[in-house]
């Protein structure tokens, strides 16, 4: 049975209320601890690390849980359901922080929302990802899905990246503000996905193995456990980029009042309007990377996007610190369309992998398989504020509650080399091992499944 265009699209409507979340987290809670509650940049930086760690954890368990449950709605519809509505208030409350709390009660606070609209996160996630693999087992259809996902997962960058901090603007209680306004846009994209989706064909009988079982199936399929490692890296290239959008925006892209988007960046503000411009390139290049894809292999189409990638990286770090907006800003739709390679290849890789498994072990696994799949990618976006929050530390960042403080030149440097250079190094380093180990693997797992 055909999937139908509503239900294909519907699938990937609930990824634009994931991304939304996605974005929050890596790109505005950092920011926002370090510039309105005045947590320094370290501290800060572990503190979201130790909760992404947390949902880290909680991956596995839901992924076997909703491979388990049993009710008249199906294994992940009543997963996505809760979980939106927890990760949506959650996310109103990391912002919602009493005006008369000190430093300290203030973190605590985030921890504790962040901690649970993580959970709500994972509820929706690891279950989504497993849904791919069910509804449909022809490779076209689920290209089709794709392509209706990162659609919307733009939108959701869009939203994330660009309209809450229009709507928040400097703030903190407009942080608040801006939660409480796309909250709603989170609940229902996710739940109309499951409404749009809640008669697609379901091809595959839930395994009855146990939990140790299913993970030593997904972990012997070594070209997948290769390509989870891989998006891993990329992922934390691109996160240490999306860490520090926030403080670039604020002290390394200025607007000396003279180019064709000055008035732009003076209405929606510095970052929007690079989030903007990088959602811009992001849809521009989906067709493009379908194209190559098909012409020279899913695996080449990746390097080439990774080698792109890597030289905008080192051309934005010679140009930095920039008054000239509209420059910047056609560079980050530039930067969109090279990230394009990596929100969409890597995403048409896995199931095809998680195809073999389950035609060799008979085994249907898919939210054991979601689970893995986001584990490298959940390490790296971990890990990221970490890093950045260090290395920003060392040579002097500094915290307010103002939004705005002089940092020194040394500070100012490192947040340069930290968004371009260091990410290009960690790009580099995937793009090797996507060639030396990843692509003979994947090369010898589809000719002994052909």
């Amino acid at each position: 049975m055909s999937l139908s265009l509503g239900q294909k699209a519907g699938w990937g409507l609930a990824d634009m209320g994931i991304v939304v979340f996605v974005i929050v987290k890596q790109l505005l809670i950092l920011a926002f601890m370090n510039s309105f509650l005045g947590i320094p940049i370290a501290l800060a930086g572990a503190v979201t690390t130790a909760v992404l760690i947390f949902d880290i954890i909680t991956d596995p368990i839901i992924g076997y849980f909703s491979d388990k449950t049993v009710s008249r709605f199906g294994r992940r519809s009543p997963w996505m359901l809760l979980g939106a509505v927890v990760l949506a208030l959650a996310m109103i409350g990391i912002f919602a922080v009493p005006e008369n709390f000190t430093t300290n009660a203030s973190l605590v606070w985030v921890i504790v929302f962040f901690l649970i609209s993580t959970l709500g996160f994972t509820m929706v996630s690891i279950p989504y990802g497993a849904m791919a693999g069910e509804m449909t087992l022809d490779k076209k259809e689920r290209s089709s899905m794709t392509a209706w996902r990162m659609a919307f997962a733009s939108l959701g960058i869009l939203i994330g990246g660009a309209l809450i901090p229009i709507l928040a603007g400097d703030t903190k209680s407009g942080y608040t503000f801006a939660a409480i306004c796309v909250a709603p846009l989170i609940i229902l994209s996710i739940w109309f996905s499951v409404f749009f989706t809640r008669n697609a064909p379901r091809t595959l009988v839930p395994s009855q193995q146990n939990f140790s079982y299913i993970l030593k199936l997904v972990f012997a399929n070594r070209a997948f456990v290769t390509l989870v490692i891989l998006y891993g890296i990329m992922t934390l290239a691109i996160a240490l980029i999306t860490a520090g959008l926030p403080f670039a925006a604020m002290y390394l892209i200025m607007d000396d009042g003279n180019s064709l988007l000055s008035g732009a960046a003076k209405g929606l503000g510095t970052l929007s309007l690079m989030f903007a411009a990088f959602v811009l390139g992001s849809i521009i290049s989906q067709a493009v990377w379908v194209k190559l894809s098909n012409l020279y292999g899913k695996v080449s189409a990746q390097l080439i996007g990774i080698v792109c990638y890597i030289a905008l990286l080192i051309f934005i770090f010679f140009s930095l610190p920039n008054f000239n907006v509209t420059l910047i800003a056609g560079l980050f739709v530039l930067a969109g369309m090279t990230n394009g390679s990596y929100q969409q290849i890597p995403w048409a890789l896995y199931p095809d992998l998680m195809d073999v498994t389950r035609e060799k072990s008979g085994e249907s696994i898919e939210g054991a398989f979601s689970a893995v799949w986001l584990f490298g990618q959940k390490v790296a976006n971990a890990i990221s504020p970490l890093i950045l929050g260090f290395i920003l530390s060392l040579y002097g960042w500094k915290e307010t509650t103002e939004g705005f403080i002089q940092q020194t030149d040394a500070a100012l440097n490192t947040l340069q080399t930290s968004i371009t250079l260091i990410p290009a190094a960690i790009l580099g380093l995937a793009g090797i091992l996507l060639v030396s180990i990843y692509l003979p693997q994947h090369k010898k797992l589809m000719s002994e499944n052909s």
